[in-house]
């Protein structure tokens, strides 16, 4: 796909909340984006748990199980395996400008704290930081230890965005769909792309 208006590399980690993570990638779908999936396995353990969803093993089988579940154009959902070294997001010269890994575990968050780069996921964020480009990170764990607030500074400083997974209720969710949006709202917003899920605070008076 050429004519994409955004490309985005998403990482879903082995944290709960698999839900945010599979939202973004649907609202990033119908936004009209490119996304560079990334399931590591602990995570495909928690979709089972969490979700219905019975995602492949297989980078191209899951490829095509969420381009048909998202009704995706053919080639928008590119899933990549965490040793696929040859990926456009191992490289400064082919990633995307943006990358968010949602949910982010605790340690996916200390492994790209450190640059480890043991896997695709770590070394896409580590490229990601190195060419200076936006790193979302949406942490789901609590409580937080000094470990992990000692990582998120250390990445803040990098110019990582660290968005714990903390919806808000001021927007009065009627359903855990709507908390997730509230969520995946924010990232968007961050990402620079519109959206109409949850209404910015004081828009009435814009």
């Amino acid at each position: 796909m050429s004519d994409v208006q955004k490309r985005v590399t998403v990482a879903i980690t082995g944290a709960s909340g698999v839900q945010y993570g599979l939202r973004l990638i649907e609202c990033l779908v119908k936004a009209d984006a490119q996304v560079f999936v990334m399931v590591s396995k602990a995570a495909q353990v928690v979709i089972a748990t969490e979700t219905d969803l019975k995602l492949p093993a297989q980078a191209a089988s899951m490829a095509q199980f969420l381009t048909t579940l998202y009704q995706a154009k053919e080639g928008q959902i590119k899933v990549f395996g965490k040793e696929d070294w040859m990926s456009p997001v191992a490289s400064g010269s082919g990633a995307p400008s943006s990358m968010v890994v949602c949910p982010c575990s605790a340690g996916a968050l200390s492994a790209i704290a450190i640059g480890a780069s043991n896997n695709l996921i770590e070394r896409a964020a580590d490229v990601v930081l190195k060419e200076r480009r936006q790193l979302i990170l949406v942490p789901r764990e609590s409580p937080f230890s000094a470990i992990h607030l000692e990582n998120m500074l250390k990445l803040t400083h990098m110019g990582v965005t660290i968005m714990p997974a903390s919806p808000g209720f001021y927007h009065k969710p009627q359903s855990v769909l709507d908390m997730v949006d509230f969520m995946v709202a924010r990232v968007l917003d961050h990402l620079g792309i519109e959206q109409n899920m949850i209404e910015k605070w004081g828009g009435d008076r814009l």
